[in-house]
């Protein structure tokens, strides 16, 4: 754990505090729970917990929206209860990675405040503040800087009467962008990015850090002009802005023309001089290979590793994300071999499928069909777990759990899914057909409260849950699982410890078998004279036979297998959603 590349053996697991575990009642996830549950993921054999945001927050976007940095919100404790669990995560071997999102602020940050105060106060270029659209009314329709549209709805720019001029917000209004063009915002950035790490949280998980910087030109008043972006959906991005009405921002805040000079610059300020054992991951949406290698090739000293977001795009329709079309696990297997591939000489993968911003990955890779359910669970851990990379586990993910499937708009709280729902709506598509593009979708399905136990509550709190409790927390929850030999918790903790006890899972070759198959998963890990075979059926289909002609196979080892107390060898028929790992002679 102090090796310079130490995480390439680690397995990250994510908390959403508001959702993990409530310790004094009042229905909402906080620090003190989480410490009572450190036992459970050490348990499980997780070497990093990624800690979703307790910074103090108005929670206009569930902490994603920080009005003091410096601070936790009383909503989840206290600085003292987070100096407590960096020392209880210590005390097993395990590291604190905290979210730092410093692409926006909350708008109710005292920076913002100072900013907002008048066109000539000295933080006033800390946000991106721009005139109204000449020949436009100031506050109306069409005035807005640039046709910029919002992540989460509506227009990217807010009017504030106070100076006469607009903001940018590439989210919610509540959450302003910085303007990482000025020295002093990134020099601010550094200095409690460093208070952080002297006070022994372990790294940063970076919120869409490939959105600092922004394309650039000339205005006419002297000033450096954000441009139009066309109103069409950019094939890298997402989909998320409504591009029937504002310009798309990908080609013009994705990866920016000074994003790898301001992350060199946060090395060198934050991280060059430490000693080995900080993680440092960036979120980078609508990334390509190519640019994932230079952010995370060593030889560049930017950044670990990324989060791209391909795989998670596959399933999004040419209107974007709610836009849903159908995915093929053969378009899921060629894509995560592309960034195999890609990735093996220079650089080094995130794996992951899913996280607080995506549904249950059971139900959108896999099968939530109760049949198949727990089978299905257990092989997309089991080829994502194999891959090269360092592996993320969502909270609940090692149970299994599917998306809660919502059928009420008053079952959602996320501002992104009910801003959306308005819009959508107002804009003539059915109540029905966009409720269902939020059950299948909808980030609210990965925030549930984590089911502990088989009670009321699924013992996430002795109050009223802030949101309601997943419907099948009576039966897949932690406490049904963790003496389960069978489960999927026990099946997550012989793939985290296969990781840790073999170097090849680490550090070997990657090759893809079958690549057009479009059943059978399978590749080959090799490292220093071991090899490694992994084999899954990724589909309902029974009697699947995996043409493994290709491999010298005789006197395979089985590992680990999905189907409990059964010991199948690399080409016999793998039931529905079987996976396998073999160490071959």
């Amino acid at each position: 754990m102090t090796a310079r590349d130490w995480w390439k053996s680690a397995v990250v697991y994510q908390v959403y505090p508001r959702s993990f575990a409530d310790s004094n009642g009042d229905g909402v996830g906080d620090l003190g729970g989480i410490i009572e549950r450190l036992d459970y993921l050490e348990r499980l054999g997780v070497d990093v917990l990624w800690l979703s945001p307790v910074y103090r927050s108005p929670m206009a976007d569930n902490g994603y929206d920080i009005s003091d940095y410096e601070d936790v919100d009383p909503l989840f404790g206290s600085l003292a209860q987070l100096d407590e669990l960096i020392a209880e995560l210590h005390a097993r071997g395990m590291k604190l990675v905290m979210d730092l999102v410093v692409n926006h602020t909350s708008s109710a940050h005292a920076w913002f405040a100072e900013s907002r105060s008048s066109t000539d106060n000295p933080k006033r270029d800390w946000y991106w503040w721009r005139r109204p659209r000449p020949g436009f009314e100031p506050g109306t329709p069409g005035a807005e800087p640039t046709n910029w549209g919002s992540a989460f709805s509506g227009p990217a720019w807010t009017y504030d009467p106070t100076t006469g001029e607009y903001y940018l917000h590439l989210f919610a209004p509540e959450q302003p962008d910085l303007n990482w063009e000025n020295p002093e915002v990134r020099q601010a950035v550094y200095a409690m990015m460093n208070r952080w790490l002297d006070r022994g949280v372990d790294g940063f998980r970076m919120d869409v850090v490939c959105l600092l910087s922004k394309v650039l030109v000339d205005g006419p008043d002297g000033r450096p002009q954000l441009p139009d972006g066309r109103l069409e959906r950019d094939p890298l991005g997402a989909g998320v802005v409504d591009t029937s009405r504002y310009g798309d921002t990908t080609p013009l805040v994705v990866n920016g023309p000074r994003i790898h000079e301001f992350i060199q610059e946060m090395h060198r300020e934050v991280f060059a001089d430490r000693p080995p054992g900080v993680l440092t991951v960036g979120e980078t949406p609508a990334t390509t290979i190519e640019q994932a290698r230079l952010y995370t090739d060593p030889a560049r000293a930017e950044l670990d590793m990324v989060f791209q977001f391909e795989h998670v795009d596959l399933d999004s329709g040419p209107q974007g994300k709610w836009d849903i079309v159908p995915m093929t696990m053969l378009d899921l297997k060629h894509s995560l071999n592309r960034w195999q591939e890609g990735l093996a000489a220079a650089g080094w993968n995130s794996l992951y499928l899913g996280n607080h911003d995506q549904p249950r990955c059971v139900s959108r890779f896999g099968s939530d069909d109760p049949a198949h359910r727990q089978q299905s669970a257990k092989a997309l851990a089991t080829v994502l777990h194999l891959h090269r990379g360092t592996p993320y586990v969502y909270q609940g993910d090692e149970l299994g759990l599917p998306n809660a499937g919502f059928t009420r708009l008053d079952q959602l709280r996320d501002v992104e899914s009910l801003n959306y729902y308005a819009a959508a709506v107002a804009s003539g598509r059915s109540p029905e057909d966009t409720m269902g593009a939020l059950s299948r979708k909808g980030r609210d399905n990965a925030r549930l409260p984590m089911p502990w136990d088989a009670s009321a509550t699924g013992g996430f709190t002795s109050g009223s849950p802030w949101i309601e409790v997943h419907p099948l927390a009576g039966e897949i929850n932690a406490a049904a699982q963790v003496d389960d030999p069978a489960s999927v918790y026990a099946h997550y903790r012989r793939l985290i410890a296969l990781r840790h006890d073999e170097p090849v899972v680490a550090h070997g070759s990657f090759r893809m078998l079958l690549v057009d198959d479009p059943q059978v998963y399978a590749f080959v890990r090799e490292y220093d004279g071991v090899r490694l075979l992994v084999v899954a059926n990724l589909s309902s289909d029974p009697g699947v036979v995996a043409d493994l002609s290709e491999v010298a196979y005789d006197d395979a080892e089985l590992l680990i297998g999905s189907v409990q107390d059964a010991t199948p060898g690399p080409a016999d028929p793998l039931a529905p959603w079987e996976s396998r790992v073999f160490r071959l002679a």
